[in-house]
């Protein structure tokens, strides 16, 4: 199984080593399922990080660390290219919703304007995730 986890998951991930996010991160590690990630991914990851409101919480070693881990980690699949079909309520989304496709791949998120799509894509928040990783077992 594989799955695209949006920044916000992993944010959620780094900030608390409780919660739905981080127990995504540690099934990974064990091998449960393989994250997916791209250059976009983590530019928007490490530009998140950067934040002021983060970094009082993540100091800059620990994000690159953190970063570092997603890089080495992940598997490392190209930016998504050409124009998508569908789109979110939020353009800068869009290349999460193509990275999924293209790479066919699940979307772990609590992003409101991507959960807004629902319907038949491989849309589900943290949660919903951990529950389908636990039933595939």
């Amino acid at each position: 199984m594989r799955a695209v986890v949006d920044v916000n998951v992993l944010i959620s991930a780094a900030l608390s080593a409780k919660g739905s996010s981080a127990e995504i991160l540690r099934a990974s590690r064990d091998g449960q399922f393989e994250i997916v990630v791209s250059e976009m991914l983590l530019a928007e990851l490490e530009r998140a990080l950067a934040y002021p409101k983060l970094r009082k919480h993540i100091p800059a070693e620990r994000a690159a660390a953190y970063i570092y881990w997603a890089r080495e980690h992940g598997a490392m699949v190209k930016d998504p290219s050409g124009p998508l079909k569908l789109s979110s309520r939020d353009p800068d989304d869009d290349y999460l919703l193509a990275l999924a496709i293209e790479s066919r791949a699940y979307i772990v998120t609590g992003d409101q304007d991507l959960l807004a799509l629902g319907g038949d894509l491989p849309l589900l928040t943290a949660k919903q995730f951990l529950a389908k990783l636990q039933a595939t077992r």
